[in-house]
């Protein structure tokens, strides 16, 4: 039986789910325009994003702590993901949720989902209010790269039996780290460089040869 892969290790905006989180917490601070323009400037790879998110983060201060319950109600999971995370569980595949938004709304999203590993960015708060500054280390590309190889040693797991599932420019390291890099209705830029590209459903991953072989 073919086991590969072992780990498959996916973004969350605009990959797991539909939207991009940091523009559903704009759009209640009123900054929406302005954080949807940076997003998509980052997400083609043309600005850092490190300081995109800052900048984009800093638009949020004084949003209350509740936002992210009332976020995380509006987030639509992609169609397929729940097909595709229940067919990786059925084949004993580790599966890990790595993300360049926040752990406040990632973390009980990978609960719902039955996936223990997860990491993203988290908002600083403070007397029940967003300060509009990142806490801790900013989750950019690098990072997530080095996520799916601390998770990949940690299970015991090859490189070369890993898929990373990405759409944007943050998610190159970690598709090019991979076994096998997937681009999931991703900007141009990821496409061209990730060993396969899909869209439509999550699920539609599982056609391709690290699954169906």
């Amino acid at each position: 039986m073919n086991t590969f892969p072992r780990l498959v290790v996916m973004d969350v905006d605009s990959t797991l789910i539909t939207a991009e989180v940091i523009e559903l917490l704009a759009a209640r601070a009123g900054s929406l325009p302005v954080v949807a323009e940076v997003t998509a400037r980052a997400m083609r790879g043309e600005i850092d994003f490190t300081e995109s998110l800052r900048s984009r983060v800093a638009t949020l201060a004084g949003l209350p702590e509740s936002v992210f319950a009332d976020v995380l109600a509006e987030v639509e999971l992609t169609p397929g993901a729940v097909e595709l995370i229940e067919e990786l569980d059925r084949r004993g595949c580790a599966v890990g949720l790595v993300s360049g938004g926040f752990i406040e709304v990632v973390a009980p999203l990978a609960a719902r989902l039955g996936i223990t590993r997860a990491r993203a960015n988290a908002l600083e708060v403070a007397a029940g209010h967003l300060t509009g500054r990142v806490a801790g280390q900013v989750i950019d590309r690098a990072v997530k790269a080095r996520t799916l190889r601390e998770w990949a040693a940690a299970e015991g797991i090859d490189l070369a039996d890993t898929v990373a599932i990405g759409d944007g420019a943050n998610d190159l390291d970690m598709l090019a780290t991979a076994g096998y890099g997937v681009a999931f209705n991703a900007k141009p830029v990821v496409a061209a460089q990730a060993d396969a590209a899909v869209t439509g459903r999550l699920d539609g991953v599982l056609t391709l040869p690290p699954f169906a072989g």
